[in-house]
């Protein structure tokens, strides 16, 4: 709890210290109290520009906090350009770690010194986020690599951050009106998973496996290879790739790269992860994404830093395709009842209810290039409805929906007159027709012949162990029809004892009455 309680006042200490009250009060318009906050803390040097004094606040926070700057940094239809452009070089410029220190990482993890391992390893990092930095070095093979080496102590500040986290969750949901709806302690466990799983780079390493196997003949994305005898869980060893950030759009329009078919391919890239594979990057912001150099696969893209990824589950990716299509067909009485039919909302919902709120959130975003709409008042709107209709929050899809946020973002930057539905709507239809059509029914079959060629042979033995329990009770139920036939023989006995004395008692009461009408 001292921890904590610590914790607590360093955020304050550094928020202080940086003037972020300051930047929080000004953007409500309260001059005043500005001035009063200026002449109490006297001392402070605010010269700096603003969002230079946020983007080091960050830093000096930590991890989770540098990674709420990256997302914060590709939302520039939210965020002030200033703000914006300053946190941008959160995504890989974060302060390093000794050189030293990292050696010491890989001498450890690995059991021998950079110097042995490698035929060469540069002591400069080339990248540092914010849990990691990258060598470059080389194989005795002549193979490029870069090494990926995990920041000392980055466990023990996550902890810290994540547990404030959970107190703040637990207080919103016991505190606010809306607060359990929105379910704040499972989307904070969600992050609180994805988080620590980043930390085991072993891991990193086998989610890098798998989504280059996904994208393996693919023309639009680049996977770099994994070197498993140089790995571990805070060392790994990729290939080196060559590429241009994403982010600096001048470098790309020079080099030649088309940025309007860039920009669709991300959109068409994302959908492709989530709708075929149901395997996702789910950390796709500017700093992890390069644009391919290399001759054999230039323009493409290059996914790195795979430690957060979402999977989804069939009942999820089916649901999301309907919702989407239904959106991008403008159907939104079917976005209602597929809210339903899943559980999003209650039972008990009205679907034209439902439907006239949706269409008065969406309506107007449609046929409008990016440039033109802003998200975050569309946001708004749906969590005003989703409030309405007690809508829950689906912790499993927050990652899916920060990943969305993401590309909307880097298809802001890359081409602002993109139209994301008119993108997105033939890889959903796709996916849809390879599902229901027939030609998702082979392949289901496909799937499932390994089990029915198991089955079938089985199916004779089975259907007479069936036939035989039905003719012959189980003898609990045996047991049990027994006690019911002695209960009925009981009830039986009762019911003829009360028939014979009741009829007994009834013409008694005959006779009598007949006796005294005779004697009248």
């Amino acid at each position: 709890m001292m921890l904590k309680f610590m914790r607590v006042l360093k955020i304050l200490r550094v928020a202080l210290r940086y003037g972020l009250d300051e930047i929080v009060i000004s953007g409500l318009a309260i001059p005043r109290t500005v001035r009063v906050m200026d002449r109490l803390m006297f001392w402070r040097d605010l010269s700096a520009p603003r969002g230079e004094r946020l983007r080091l606040a960050l830093e000096e926070l930590g991890p989770i906090f540098v990674k709420f700057g990256q997302v914060l940094s590709t939302r520039r239809d939210l965020m002030p350009m200033d703000i914006a452009d300053e946190l941008a070089r959160l995504q890989d410029r974060v302060p390093p770690f000794s050189s030293d220190v990292a050696i010491a990482q890989i001498v450890k993890s690995l059991g021998a010194h950079p110097d042995e391992l490698f035929a060469r390893f540069e002591r400069e990092p080339v990248a540092s986020a914010s849990i990691a930095q990258v060598h470059f070095a080389q194989l005795h093979n002549g193979r490029e690599v870069a090494v990926k080496v995990l920041r000392p102590g980055i466990k023990r500040s996550i902890d810290d951050d994540v547990a404030l986290m959970h107190i703040v969750a637990n207080m919103i949901e016991r505190l606010w009106a809306d607060g359990k709806r929105l379910k704040p302690r499972e989307v904070v466990a969600e992050f609180d998973k994805y988080l620590h799983d980043e930390l085991d780079l072993m891991r990193e390493a086998a989610n890098g496996s798998q989504l280059r196997r996904n994208f393996v003949d693919s023309e639009l994305l680049v996977v770099p290879e994994m070197f498993w005898d140089f790995c571990s869980t805070s060392v790994i060893t990729m290939e080196r790739m060559n590429g241009i950030p994403i982010s600096q759009t001048e470098r790309l329009i020079a080099a030649g790269v088309d940025l309007k078919k860039l920009s669709r391919d991300g959109v068409e890239i994302f959908f492709t992860q989530v709708f075929r594979d149901g395997f996702f990057h789910a950390d796709m912001h500017p700093g992890n994404i390069l644009v391919s150099t290399d001759p054999a696969t230039f323009g493409r893209y290059i996914a790195l830093d795979f430690g957060i990824v979402g999977t989804l589950t069939d009942f999820d990716k089916d649901y999301l395709a309907q919702n989407f299509l239904a959106f991008f067909r403008r159907d939104y009485k079917r976005v209602a009842e597929a809210h339903i039919e899943s559980g999003w909302a209650p039972k008990e919902t009205r679907v034209d209810e439902l439907e006239s709120a949706v269409r008065a959130c969406c309506e107007p975003i449609f046929d409008r290039p990016l440039s033109e709409i802003s998200f975050g008042q569309v946001l708004l709107r749906l969590f005003q409805t989703s409030r309405r209709f007690n809508v829950e929050v689906q912790p499993q899809l927050v990652l899916l929906q920060k990943t969305l946020l993401n590309v909307e973002g880097l298809g802001r930057q890359l081409d602002p007159e993109l139209d994301l539905w008119k993108t997105a709507k033939p890889s959903l239809e796709k996916w849809m027709k390879e599902q229901i059509g027939w030609r998702g029914f082979l392949e289901n079959l496909k799937t499932e012949a390994p089990r029915y060629s198991k089955l079938l042979p089985q199916l004779p033995r089975l259907a007479h162990q069936a036939l035989t329990q039905a003719a012959e009770p189980h003898p609990d139920h045996a047991e049990l029809l027994r006690r019911l036939l002695e209960e009925q023989r009981r009830t039986n006995l009762l019911l003829g004892l009360a028939v014979y004395f009741g009829g007994g008692l009834i013409a008694g009461g005959v006779l009598v009455l007949i006796l005294f009408s005779l004697a009248a």
